[in-house]
C-alpha cells in the first residue's frame, strides 16, 4: 500500500523547509526583493539538488567517484559560500551581486544560488541519508514504498517552497526600507551560523579526532 507512505513523505518534505535554514531566508529575500518568478527560479536549483541527494540516498554512493577527502572539500567550499553571502548581506544589507541582464544569465543565476545553498550543505545529505535509514529500519517499507515516500517528500518540499515564494512576494507591501534591512542582516547572521556549524562539525571535529588518535 503507497498513500501512508506517500503521505508521510509529504508532510515530512513540508517539515523540511520550515526548519529556517539558509535556503529558507535566501528563498523568502529573493522573493521580496525580486518577486516570485525568481523564488522560483531558486526552487529549482534546490530541487535538483534534493533530487541528486534522494537518489544517493536510495541507491547508495558506490556510484559516487573516491576523492579522498571530498566530504572535507565540499564542508571547505560550502563554509566559504556561506560566509560571502553573509558578510554580503550584513555589509551591503540587500545583496546586488551584479544580477545578469539576460534571461538565460538571470536563470542561472538564481538556479546556482538555489543550488548551492542546498548542496553545499553536508547536513542535507546526511538528512537525506538519515531519512531512508529510519523508512527502511523501521518501517520496512519496500523499494517500491522507499520511492513513494521519497518522492512524495520532494513534492513537499516544492510545493511549501513554492507557497513561501508567493506569499512572500504578495506581503512585499509590509517590507519598508527598514524591516528589509533588518531582515538581510537577520539573513546574513543565519548564513554565518550555517558555515560556523559546517566548520565546526565537518572540519574543527573530525581535526581534533584524528590528532588525539
Amino acid at each position: 500500500m503507497l498513500f501512508l507512505p506517500i503521505l508521510y513523505g509529504f508532510l515530512v518534505g513540508v517539515a523540511l523547509c520550515l526548519t529556517f535554514g539558509t535556503v529558507f531566508f535566501a528563498l523568502i529575500q529573493n522573493s521580496v526583493d525580486n518577486g516570485f518568478r525568481s523564488g522560483m527560479k531558486i526552487i529549482l536549483g534546490v530541487i535538483v539538488g534534493d533530487t541528486l541527494f534522494v537518489l544517493a540516498a536510495l541507491l547508495g554512493t558506490s556510484f559516487l567517484p573516491k576523492i579522498d577527502g571530498f566530504e572535507y572539500i565540499m564542508a571547505g567550499v560550502g563554509v566559504v559560500f556561506l560566509t560571502a553571502m553573509g558578510l554580503v548581506n550584513i555589509l551591503k544589507g540587500t545583496p546586488r551581486l551584479a544580477y545578469p541582464k539576460t534571461s538565460f544569465g538571470n536563470f542561472i543565476y538564481y538556479f546556482t544560488t538555489g543550488f548551492f545553498l542546498n548542496a553545499l550543505n553536508p547536513v542535507n545529505f546526511v538528512s537525506w541519508v538519515a531519512i531512508v535509514a529510519y523508512i527502511r529500519t523501521h518501517f520496512h517499507y519496500t523499494d517500491a514504498q522507499q520511492y513513494a515516500f521519497m518522492s512524495a517528500s520532494l513534492v513537499g518540499v516544492f510545493l511549501t517552497e513554492t507557497a513561501l515564494a508567493y506569499y512572500a512576494n504578495r506581503l512585499k507591501r509590509f517590507f519598508t526600507p527598514r524591516v528589509v534591512l533588518i531582515f538581510n542582516r537577520v539573513t546574513g547572521v543565519v548564513f554565518l551560523i550555517g558555515a560556523v556549524n559546517i566548520a565546526y562539525s565537518r572540519l574543527y571535529e573530525p581535526l581534533v579526532a584524528y590528532l588525539h588518535r
